[in-house]
């Protein structure tokens, strides 16, 4: 016997209640309230298996509103994922359960993306999206043929990038992504006329989406949407006009329902109106076996894909590209040792698309973009022809002025599988993606961040572009790993340590100002170290002088003029602090002895290198904005010249 959806929908109902019930914490209107649009993607459309929640073609479901977390894990367990288990439910929002407040990718195998920061699951769906086309193209249809269908509330559509997220989905005509809109008209404040009257559906209609609507509780009106956007070739918007907490008979309908437990008077009406009689966390065994069944269909078109696979003539490439494991190969080697031969004086924005001219050649699933700056980031190469609508082929995205919107599509690339993303903007601009950045070190996602521009150097275009606080800022970023180098040897080094990151982000700091080449050897990556002696004090040892990028350089030539006084100076390249904390404690000290004066040099705030320098040390840098000038007059201004800060260090060591 065939039950109806409404009573499939009713037990993601039934855990969500009971779960944020157990909890006293939790969002449990948006899942009762999507319920029945859940129950028909999971039976009629959805492509999965839970015995393989991995598999690469399978479709990609993103809970963009992820405080809606416990429609993710209600879905989940009745369709047989191994996690969540009923205990994990009944422990929702407690510690060490994977069933946390908002879906986290990390947790539990199902979960495609971290989602919660609203709107951002959305503009991730896209970047899936771009790279399940991308590789399509590459391999075709039998190994690559996948949708990703996102449900989204109203807090998403609000958003700011969400704006970016849908203007790049319809330029570039990414008709298999699918967002599923909880338009129930509520929020946390109240009705959403309280706060907006724009026509949703107009504006995404605007940006080439084809746009449908339904009753969210209708079975047939969503079948009717779903197959509609499935058959056309622009992304699509379903309008699910939904009721949030449907069958709570006091509070649907209302914000009461959004963000906190309905109450056990609540629950037990809810059940009465629902027809639900079972005890809370159990699930009817003919419910259990049907949602159960949804999986099983899932096992068959594995099965068939993986006999595509088996004879296919590209499998060890697909699979290759899956895996993920790069190595930088012969056209980069050559590319290192020309650097030895004649070593060159140039921005390292420029050497970064010098050795990214080497990568692209050697590494296929290198994507690259930049958010309008492709001329000033450098970022495109010969390798990277345009992805566009009419070419997915292409492995170079033009993402127009949408820095927020491309960190997370990148975000998304890199879920997907298949794809090392990478784009550029200016590092002052990292403040506009900031959100998309930090879910990519939460994630442990390999996206690489190609940010130019990255001090005062870059002249006069003034405060609004010269970053100050950015670099410490992201450093404090927990599993972002930054890294800032000095000349071409150390921006090539830093490129192969990006790409061996296989679970967090990098981001890349370059100038756009021509820096003399540093290091004439190639045959150890010092830069792994993260910081490392560039020059041995002469004299007896009595300073050392930790810089990192264009400020190396200048303190090289500090080191001459106190080796030429007679005093000692050591010259430390920090390209990375947290490589350099990674080190043992031994390495550490021997490159910061404390024996010597230690002096940090950077065109940046001097906020947190007391770390390294100590009390007693001296911290050279700008601790106030910039101001528009050539370079030169600017390094002058602020004090970060040789001439400026060698005396300041001559009297310390003379006090």
């Amino acid at each position: 016997m065939t039950l109806p959806e409404r009573q499939l929908a009713n037990a993601i109902r039934a855990l969500a209640m009971d779960a944020v019930q157990a909890a006293n914490s939790g969002h449990p209107g948006m899942p009762m309230g999507m319920a029945d649009v859940a129950t028909l993607l999971y039976s009629d459309y959805l492509k999965f298996d839970p015995a393989d929640p991995a598999w690469p073609d399978r479709d990609r479901f993103v809970l963009s509103a992820g405080h809606g977390s416990m429609l993710a894990y209600a879905t989940l367990h009745l369709a047989g994922y191994a996690h969540p288990t009923i205990d994990e439910i009944r422990n929702f929002r407690q510690l060490n359960s994977p069933c946390a407040g908002h879906p986290e990718n990390f947790e539990l195998a199902g979960v495609e993306t971290t989602t919660g920061p609203l709107g951002q699951g959305l503009a991730t769906a896209v970047g899936m999206a771009i790279a399940e086309r991308h590789l399509n193209a590459v391999y075709g249809d039998e190994l690559v043929d996948h949708r990703t269908y996102v449900v989204a509330g109203d807090g998403c559509l609000m958003e700011g990038i969400n704006h970016e997220a849908i203007g790049l989905a319809g330029h570039l005509k990414l008709g298999r992504l699918i967002v599923l809109w909880d338009d129930n008209k509520i929020t946390i404040d109240g009705a959403t006329d309280l706060s907006t009257s724009e026509d949703v559906r107009a504006r995404y209609a605007a940006t080439g989406w084809h746009v449908e609507s339904c009753d969210g509780h209708d079975p047939a009106d969503i079948r009717r949407a779903l197959d509609a956007a499935l058959a056309d070739e622009r992304p699509s918007l379903i309008a699910c006009r939904t009721i949030i907490g449907f069958g709570a008979p006091n509070k649907q309908g209302t914000s009461a329902t959004h963000g906190a437990a309905l109450g056990v008077d609540e629950v037990a009406a809810a059940r009465e109106t629902l027809g639900w009689t079972a005890e809370p966390f159990v699930i009817p065994a003919d419910i259990a076996a049907a949602w159960k069944a949804f999986g099983e269909k899932g096992k068959r078109l594995r099965a068939e894909w993986q006999d595509r696979l088996a004879s296919s003539a590209k499998k060890d490439d697909f699979e290759a590209r899956i895996a993920g494991h790069v190595t930088p190969g012969a056209a980069f080697q050559a590319y290192l040792d020309g650097l030895v031969a004649e070593p060159p004086k140039v921005a390292t924005r420029k050497a970064s698309e010098n050795a990214l001219t080497a990568l692209t050649a050697d590494i296929e699933a290198l994507v690259g973009g930049s958010a309008d700056l492709t001329g000033s980031n450098n970022t495109k190469t010969s390798s990277t022809k345009p992805l566009t609508r009419d070419d997915y082929s292409g492995r170079y995205i033009y993402y127009g002025i949408r820095e927020f919107g491309m960190a997370a599509a990148m975000n998304g690339m890199a879920l997907h599988g298949g794809v090392i993303p990478y784009g550029g903007t200016f590092l002052v601009f990292s403040d506009y993606c900031r959100g998309a950045i930090r879910l990519s070190a939460l994630q442990r996602q390999r996206v690489v961040y190609v940010m130019t521009h990255d001090s005062i150097g870059l002249g006069e275009d003034g405060p609004t572009h010269q970053p100050i606080e950015h670099l410490q800022a992201l450093r404090a970023m927990p599993n972002l790993l930054v890294m800032r180098p000095a000349d071409a040897v150390e921006t090539a080094e830093c490129w192969a340590i990006a790409l061996a990151q296989e679970d967090r982000p990098t981001l890349l700091a370059l100038t756009r100002q021509n820096l003399p080449p540093l290091r004439h050897d190639v045959t150890e990556n010092l830069c792994l170290k993260g910081g490392y002696r560039l020059r041995d004090a002469s004299a007896a040892r009595k300073v050392v002088l930790v810089a990192t990028g264009s400020e190396v350089s200048l303190a090289m030539e500090i080191a001459d003029q106190l080796e030429a006084a007679g005093q000692g100076a050591d010259v430390v390249s920090m390209v990375s602090t947290e490589l350099f904390d990674e080190q043992d404690a031994a390495y550490q000290a021997s490159i910061l002895p404390r024996d010597a004066l230690i002096v940090s040099i950077e065109a940046g705030t001097t906020f947190g290198w007391e770390r390294y320098t100590g009390r007693d040390g001296l911290r050279f840098g700008i601790d106030s904005f910039g101001a528009s000038a050539p370079i030169e007059d600017l390094f002058k201004h602020f004090g970060l010249t040789a001439d400026a800060i060698t005396p300041q260090i001559m009297a310390r060591l003379n006090n």
